[in-house]
């Protein structure tokens, strides 16, 4: 099939000077929610229309299975879909969707595919309380015999209740010919897609209807306000599915989801945590409070605590990590390792059973098992232009306040004093020290302020 997007649409009420459909809903844009969408379905051509923003969509959303057409002026959704006819196949249905409708189900739209067959024009239609704002469907003898705009519609045709979503299904050589004898001779002065209906009828095409599952897929976003209220839809649906798969949500309307998250069995998480990109949560992990998730994986029994950040990084199974403790990019931590209270790790792999439980930084470096390391502890990686290598072998201490200036080998079993600045290797299972002899100085008396006269 083919498949057309509109989204050229300058969206005032939002208030930006960004397009509106590359606002971001969960943490990627609306018009690429539909995209993806669009391509779980295996289309033959995928065009999407663009318009305001110039070359800001087509830059933002470009892959090689995408093209794009640009409409301008912009006089109307039939218009629009006029942009995308030299590249559409002519053996196929077209399928036209709107880049700022965002959570339509693929499962909906295959249902919609369905009623139209190879020879129909189906619409995708919603029942709503208050239908204001929507064109509604006009029927005669249970048959769709047209759509009229809220603004051209009569006090009898603004009670009709079952609305247009302007999601539709049409036989392709036949959607080029109605396209053509569309007229803007409406309140608007534009050219409707929804016209087609009536060039359908005239035609003796059958216009039938599909409805979605829920309501909320075919709601658009006109304002950061209708934004807000669909990213709370969205998330909502994404917790009801993780607490079905048994992850127990401490209160399933605080947890944001931009990306994928799987969760294994008797995973627990707190409120307001935040998962980005990729993220997979093994057996009985759990995520304390105010954590911000990226990229990561985080192993069976491991213990993330409140406020933690953890980036394109791994815990290893039965780990505990935090409070307010950072993971960066290309951390890989083993099995039973403690990451504590303010301690960052980057680009760096500890290993099983190992400890830096608080005020520390542990950059590029490769520690052992079984290696603890005190508070205020710091590798030294950067000279100001290169990056190097701490290597930190199985069960050494490194005391308190210790700075290892890499590149540098910790040996196996060494014991650094505390207040050390390591920059020569340290021999296993000895103890080095650097720091200055203590000295008291007898007679000595703390300088007194002199007062001004």
């Amino acid at each position: 099939m083919n498949v057309v997007i509109l989204a050229a649409g300058m969206g005032k009420r939002m208030q930006s000077a960004l397009p509106k459909v590359l606002h971001p809903l969960a943490g990627k844009p609306l018009l690429s929610h539909v995209v993806d969408t669009a391509r779980a379905l295996s289309p033959s051509t995928l065009c999407v229309i663009y318009g305001h923003g110039g070359e800001t969509v087509p830059e933002a959303m470009r892959a090689d299975d995408l093209v794009f057409a640009r409409q301008e002026p912009q006089l109307g959704t039939g218009h629009a879909v006029m942009q995308a006819l030299p590249h559409l196949r002519d053996d196929v249905p077209t399928l036209v969707l709107y880049g700022d409708v965002p959570l339509t189900s693929g499962q909906s739209l295959r249902q919609l595919l369905d009623s139209a067959g190879g020879n129909k024009l189906a619409i995708l239609t919603v029942e709503l309380e208050d239908p204001t704002g929507y064109g509604r469907i006009l029927r005669r003898d249970g048959r769709i015999v047209g759509i009229v705009e809220q603004k051209d519609a009569d006090e009898q045709q603004r009670a009709i209740r079952e609305v247009n979503t302007g999601i539709m299904v049409a036989p392709t050589p036949q959607l080029r010919k109605w396209l053509a004898g569309l007229s803007n001779d409406n309140a608007q002065k534009e050219y409707y897609l929804t016209d087609i209906v009536a060039c359908a009828v005239a035609d003796d095409v059958p216009v039938v209807a599909a409805q979605p599952a829920a309501v909320w897929e075919t709601l658009g976003v006109n304002s950061k306000v209708q934004l807000a209220e669909l990213e709370r839809i969205h998330q909502r649906n994404i917790a009801v599915r993780l607490l079905e798969q048994g992850v127990t949500l401490a209160d399933p309307a605080r947890i944001d989801v931009r990306g994928s998250l799987s969760a294994g069995r008797d995973v627990s998480i707190d409120v307001n945590c935040v998962f980005e990109g990729t993220v997979e949560l093994g057996d009985g992990a759990s995520i304390g409070a105010h954590c911000v998730i990226r990229n990561a994986r985080i192993a069976a029994g491991a213990k993330i605590q409140p406020f933690c950040h953890i980036e394109d990084a791994v815990v290893g199974p039965q780990s505990v990590i935090g409070p307010y403790a950072r993971l960066r990019p290309g951390t890989e931590l083993g099995e039973d390792v403690h990451i504590g209270n303010f301690v960052e790790v980057k680009n760096s792999k500890v290993d099983a059973h190992s400890k830096a439980n608080h005020l520390a930084y542990v950059g590029d470096a490769d520690v052992g098992s079984r290696v603890n390391i005190g508070a205020g502890t710091i590798t030294c990686n950067y000279d100001g232009a290169n990056k190097f290598r701490t290597v930190i072998e199985d069960d050494a201490f490194i005391g308190s306040d210790t700075q290892l200036v890499a590149p540098v080998r910790v040996g196996k079993g060494a014991t650094l004093g505390a207040g050390t600045t390591l920059t020569k290797d340290a021999p296993e299972g000895k103890l080095t020290v650097s720091r200055a002899r203590q000295t008291t100085i007898e007679g000595w008396t703390r300088p007194v302020k002199q007062k001004k006269s």
